[in-house]
């Protein structure tokens, strides 16, 4: 077991590491995690983020889950906002689109546009 000075440091690290996250961020991610998006497989986008952002250690994400997004017939889907502002909603997510989502959106800065609500949304017409 754990010292109680070992515990301490462990959660002073952490709490460092959160409010670093809150307030320097490149991109915030936000899960719906509504119960359409929970019933869609958002519990397994939500964990393959979070394994993908701690096994290519990224320090400048903000991983969150919200509600319904409102659009829950294109479940599992995340919205990543960058710094400045501007928002991409992916939709029909699954744990290799994420994956994807990661490398070429979050690590290269390049949106994933035949996976975002828009390409969905005109497919649909």
């Amino acid at each position: 077991m754990k010292t109680l000075e070992e515990l301490k440091a462990i959660r002073d690290r952490k709490i460092s590491d959160l409010q670093l996250r809150k307030e320097n961020f490149e991109y915030r991610i936000a899960v719906g995690m509504g119960t359409c998006g929970i019933a869609a497989g958002a519990r397994e986008i939500m964990t393959t983020l979070m394994e993908e952002i701690e096994r290519r250690q990224l320090k400048n994400i903000s991983l969150t889950q919200t509600g319904c997004i409102g659009v829950c017939r294109l479940e599992p889907l995340m919205e990543i906002q960058d710094s400045k502002g501007e928002k991409v909603t992916y939709v029909n997510l699954t744990p290799e689109k994420t994956k994807k989502i990661v490398v070429d959106h979050i690590i290269n800065g390049h949106i994933v546009k035949e996976y975002t609500i828009g390409y969905a949304e005109d497919i649909n017409k």
